[in-house]
């Protein structure tokens, strides 16, 4: 018999009991729909996480002392780059290089009338374009320049926590390079806003020359912070730029406990795709068993009239294969509507919730989804797959069927 012929006697066993068609037509979709939607908000999660560290907290590449270790964030000086505008300018002469600026990092105590808060002080060239984000993020008060002298940047988020405000002055006290704790009063001038509550509310900006007067680290840095056109340059600028004691690290070296925590979650979340289709599978099984003991009788009237039991297999398999391709469409399309809703307007979570995550995940405090056309392929042909192999054994089941005994069913 044709394969045309055998497709239209599926199609019509499926045109017979519509209503238990178009459900599991809807819990295909609906099950494929979700998992393309968790995986589009997670993948768009996870590139947002890592652009906001790479643009914000790492660069593309980083030049560093050799003993330098970002936990510590020592002071001495052979834990600190010697050169850094040296090195600065070498990276800068660069093709792949967009801008580079040496930083300054320590741990400070910052102190009001009421509170204090410890933060990451941040020693930077207040006009490299590496700070382009803070410096848009400016949402009271100014930017910093070059020469001041007592001037300091802290996030909106900490400034509402401790209760202070653009113009204030507050006390911020260090334990300098030379490890005797030392106090400076400091006045804020001005408040930013990156959308990343974990980093607002972590650091404190001053000048770089400031900052090394006030950590007594003269002229040093504790590294030198690259920012490239395109990030796939990285290993290549990290070793035209290494040298001896210094320490050239590309951004997958630098968030390398970001990127490993979230392959072990996406292992954890293939599992669950993996149910759901699975559910989805047992579904249409379910579906076929039913329409195969509703049509014993028939079954036995086909194999009676010369239907090999091969071609009773593949008239089944062709009933589940449709099932999963019409409810792959639909699936298709729910997920495209609701990762399109996330990826414009998203899932707000608030400045609190996404704190938590801490400074090493730098979540938005507004969750993004985000399209990956591979993700839909995948997830569409694993649905398929695994369906048509799930439905082989309501189909040798109906192959198996004796025909005399089935035209004595009832």
């Amino acid at each position: 018999m044709p394969l045309s012929k055998l497709w239209t006697i599926a199609y019509r066993d499926l045109g017979r009991h519509r209503r238990r068609s178009i459900f599991t037509l809807l819990a295909v979709g609906l099950g494929l729909g979700l998992l393309l939607v968790m995986d589009g908000l997670i993948s768009g999660v996870v590139a947002d996480s890592l652009a906001n560290s790479i643009r914000l907290r790492t660069g593309h590449v980083q030049l560093r002392a050799d003993s330098f270790q970002e936990d510590q964030l020592s002071l001495q000086a052979k834990d600190l780059l010697a050169n850094p505008d040296e090195l600065a300018a070498k990276a800068k002469e660069l093709s792949e290089v967009k801008a580079a600026a040496p930083v300054l990092w320590s741990s400070v105590i910052l102190n009001t009338i009421d509170q204090s808060a410890g933060l990451q002080l941040m020693g930077i060239d207040t006009t490299s374009a590496l700070y382009d984000p803070i410096r848009s993020g400016v949402t009271a008060g100014e930017w910093l320049s070059p020469d001041d002298r007592d001037g300091i940047l802290i996030g909106r988020v900490l400034a509402e926590e401790l209760g202070v405000s653009a113009g204030q002055k507050v006390n911020l006290t260090v334990v300098n390079s030379d490890g005797r704790p030392d106090e400076g009063t400091f006045t804020i001038r001005g408040l930013f806003s990156t959308g990343i509550p974990g980093y607002d509310q972590s650091a404190v900006f001053m000048p770089l020359d400031k900052a090394q007067a006030f950590t007594g680290s003269s002229g040093r840095a504790s590294l030198v912070m690259i920012l490239l056109n395109n990030q796939n340059d990285a290993n290549k600028v990290a070793a035209a730029l290494s040298a001896p004691g210094v320490a050239a690290l590309t951004w997958s070296d630098l968030n390398k406990f970001f990127v490993e925590t979230m392959g072990t979650a996406m292992s954890f979340y293939v599992i669950l795709d993996f149910i759901v289709i699975l559910i989805v599978a047992v579904i249409i099984v379910n579906t076929l068993l039913m329409s195969v003991f509703e049509r014993v009788r028939e079954m036995g009237i086909l194999a009676a009239l010369g239907m090999k039991g091969r071609q009773i297999r593949v008239m089944f398999l062709l009933e589940a294969a449709t099932l999963a391709l019409i409810g792959i469409a639909v699936g298709l399309i729910i997920g495209a509507a609701g990762v399109w809703y996330l990826a414009t307007t998203g899932i707000p979570i608030g400045d609190k919730m996404a704190a938590v995550a801490g400074s090493n995940f730098a979540l938005s405090a507004t969750m993004y989804g985000r399209f990956e056309p591979i993700s839909f392929l995948n997830l569409s042909l694993a649905t398929l797959i695994v369906v048509v192999l799930a439905s082989l054994y309501p189909a040798f089941y109906a192959s198996r069927l004796e025909p005399i005994k089935a035209l004595h069913e009832q």
